[in-house]
């Protein structure tokens, strides 16, 4: 069976391809068509997880900038906001509309054509199949999220049909979530934790439809976490059925990706701060600072401690010299260091905010947030520090400076050090800390940090007309222009 994988990305190619007559003209004859439904799922899982993991600007990767995790030691470019320089834009669309989606989509068409193997019973087989459908479904729904979560409106349903809707529009970002939320619900109610689902390609969960089922509760609950400022209601309803459900609250059911520990397989990180033999990137002072007023033993984790033994940082958006500054420790950048998609940590700060709101998820603000700051601790493999930090006047729920939003915010941004794009949407979401744009950055920022990124170019210039459309819903398409639920 030939397989061709659609994709919006593929608009430049079919705008620009050449014209023949022949059907077969457009067809790469040295393509391996027959791929296995598995194997496509496991190339868009690590394709996403490579592009929120990488530090690499020249890979279209930029959110370990945006939260002022990283400073540049030589080039500053991407520090201080200028995102078109190396296409930033179009390579996070590309990545996660064509390699991404496009192999989901491509995996789901396939899955239905897939025979039995010998000696599964018909009933099983099924079963496992509308398993391995809902599973695919909430891996695009977690892509979605992202897309909608890095520019806004963008196309949805008009999407991925190249042959049909060569030029899709785009949707409105809060209908898309609301769209989201029903695919999730169909998704989990599709699940059969009696059954399996993939025996290969699933390098996250390895096919464990439980482990699936919390994550996709999990993912309800961080989306209606985004909605808190723009539809309470919905935000309350959508929280709500997922803690009752059952969502991710322990690190044992982490949604981990496993790097090897040899190319082409090894964690970008290593790639780019190792392999590459190169020296572009120190913490920056932001966290480092902030880390070492409370105090705080994740620094033995994070950085590299100096001569001395303290720890420094490097200016944000200025370059630096490598040599005096803290290092990203090497146990980030070892090859098979894991990067995760969902964790215990972040659903436990999401519930510490919706406890705040007065949502009925079982505990108090301040029970997630021990929890989640427990859960931390406890994946860096210090947690017989965790207590004695919590108890820490400047860190301590009851105790710690700042609104009770603010102290989730801030240990939300500690915490998710090594998890740049969801530091990002939480920096955006909680309007804390107050990270300041460097003096020197460039004029299309504005002034601000970025709350979003700006529409690919070859959005502008193959599908114009939407793309005027949708700059114009969102009310321009800036930099500084908030996502939808970034109402403050």
């Amino acid at each position: 069976m030939k397989k061709i994988i659609y994709s919006i990305a593929m608009l430049s190619l079919l705008m620009t391809s050449c014209v023949s007559d022949d059907v077969a003209f457009n067809e790469n004859k040295d393509a391996a068509y027959e791929v296995p439904a598995a194997t496509l799922f496991g190339n868009s899982q690590k394709a996403l997880t490579d592009q929120l993991t990488s530090p690499s600007v020249n890979e279209g990767s930029i959110f370990r900038y945006f939260p002022q995790y990283l400073a540049a030691t030589q080039y500053t470019t991407e520090s201080r906001y200028r995102i078109s320089s190396r296409a930033i834009a179009d390579r996070q669309w590309r990545v996660l509309y064509a390699t991404v989606l496009g192999g989901l989509e491509s995996a789901k068409e396939i899955i239905p054509t897939e025979a039995a193997p010998t000696g599964v019973p018909a009933a099983q087989f099924q079963s496992e199949q509308k398993n391995k459908i809902a599973i695919i479904e909430i891996f695009e729904v977690y892509t979605y999220q992202i897309i909608v979560d890095s520019f806004g409106d963008v196309p949805y349903t008009d999407a991925l049909q190249p042959k049909t809707i060569p030029l899709p529009k785009y949707e409105d970002a809060a209908t898309i979530y609301t769209k989201l939320i029903t695919r999730l619900d169909a998704a989990i109610a599709n699940l059969d934790t009696n059954n399996g689902s993939f025996s290969s390609g699933d390098i996250v969960y390895k096919g464990n439809v439980a482990k699936w089922k919390l994550f996709a509760n999990s993912l309800k609950v961080k989306i209606g976490v985004n909605l808190i400022d723009s539809n309470e209601a919905l935000a309350k309803s959508t929280i709500e059925s997922a803690y009752t459900s059952g969502v991710i609250t322990t690190n044992e059911n982490n949604a981990s990706f496993n790097y090897a520990v040899s190319a082409p397989n090894y964690n970008p990180i290593y790639e780019n701060l190792v392999a590459s033999n190169r020296n572009d990137f120190v913490p920056a002072a932001p966290i480092v600072n902030a880390m070492n007023t409370l105090d705080d033993p994740r620094r033995d984790k994070y950085f590299t401690p100096l001569a001395d033994g303290t720890y420094a940082g490097g200016k944000y958006g200025y370059t630096n010299i490598y040599t005096i500054f803290s290092h990203v420790n090497p146990i980030l950048t070892a090859p098979e260091f894991p990067s995760l998609l969902m964790e215990a940590t972040e659903v436990n700060f999401y519930l510490a905010e919706a406890a705040l709101k007065g949502f009925a998820v079982g505990n108090s603000p301040q029970y997630y947030y021990n929890q989640a700051i427990t859960a931390s601790f406890e994946n860096w493999g210090i947690a017989d520090k965790a207590a004695a930090y919590l108890l820490t006047p400047s860190v301590n729920y009851a105790t710690a400076p700042g609104s009770d939003k603010q102290k989730i915010a801030q240990q939300e941004w500690i915490a998710f050090y090594n998890r740049g794009f969801e530091a990002w949407t939480s920096y955006r979401r909680l309007d804390f800390p107050a990270l300041v744009a460097p003096a020197n950055a460039y004029s299309e920022a504005e002034g601000q940090v970025p709350k979003r990124l700006t529409y690919p170019i070859n959005e502008q210039t193959v599908n114009g007309a939407n793309y005027e459309a949708g700059s114009a819903a969102i009310g321009g398409d800036k930099l500084k222009t908030h996502i939808f639920w970034d109402k403050f």
